[in-house]
């Protein structure tokens, strides 16, 4: 099998992270680069599946600029088999549509029987991507997964749902997103630390994938605000008018 994982580097959520109010992207260099959290867990599942089934080939792919290879390189050191790292500065700023397009560009060139990935990144928040994913290359998609089985041919797994639990699976190949429910990642060995230095990890541009570099966002940033400091509670003394004193403070805020 062929398990690719889409991994997303982003600023440590560990570090004091700033928002460039000009352009409204974060200023990479005020925190160390990482990859997500969520992308280390769906690492770590295409990771446990190859510790019993040892023919597996597990990839990384990941979109960003060229500081990101020390973070992939971490990924390989944990056990994945290879990386490819698409990087071209005409995805700088790139939208979900774009960031879709390209990744699918990706993926169909590599082949895959499942692609693994976490439901949303810490930084964008989308959540939409694992879908798109799927649109593009004409695949199911099991999203937002607590749980994950993956056979030879078939993923399962099990979502939450408003009313209750859905137990969903697809042949494969598929599209699977994950949720914060899935283990923690293992940390690399030393063997792996130093097997690292030595794995493939593949630049790929734009050009590359037959993709134009000048396409349009659909959305654009308008403007980016420093979140306002925040202000004092209200203190209320019990002097024998606390219950009716909050209650009118929750009145007054339409809290009841």
């Amino acid at each position: 099998m062929k398990i690719l994982v889409l991994v997303k580097v982003v600023p440590d959520t560990w570090s004091e992270r700033k928002i460039d109010l000009a352009s409204g992207w974060v200023e990479r260099g005020t925190a160390d680069d990482v990859i997500d959290e969520i992308g280390e867990r769906a690492l770590e599942v295409a990771l446990t599946y190859r510790d019993v089934h040892k023919d597996t080939e597990v990839v990384l792919v990941s979109m960003g600029p060229a500081s990101i290879i020390k973070p992939l390189r971490k990924g390989l050191a944990m056990g994945a088999t290879s990386a490819v790292h698409l990087v071209d500065d005409g995805l700088a700023g790139a939208d979900l549509l774009a960031t879709a397009a390209a990744l699918a560009a990706v993926i169909r060139r590599e082949g895959f029987d499942l692609v693994l990935t976490g439901n949303e990144s810490t930084d964008g928040r989308g959540g939409l991507i694992p879908a798109m994913l799927a649109e593009h290359l004409g695949v199911p998609e099991l999203t937002f997964l607590n749980s994950i089985e993956i056979a030879e041919d078939r993923v399962r797994g099990e979502r939450r749902t408003e009313s209750g639990t859905a137990l969903i699976s697809a042949s494969t190949p598929v599209i699977a997103s994950i949720t914060e429910r899935l283990p923690d990642a293992r940390f690399p060995n030393f063997k792996g630390l130093m097997t690292a230095k030595k794995k493939p990890l593949v630049a790929v541009s734009l050009a590359e994938l037959g993709l134009r570099a000048d396409r349009p966002a659909a959305s654009v940033v308008v403007s980016a605000k420093e979140r306002p400091a925040r202000t004092h509670g209200v203190k209320i003394s019990d002097s024998g008018n606390a219950g009716n004193d909050i209650a009118e403070f929750l009145a007054s805020n339409r809290l009841i």
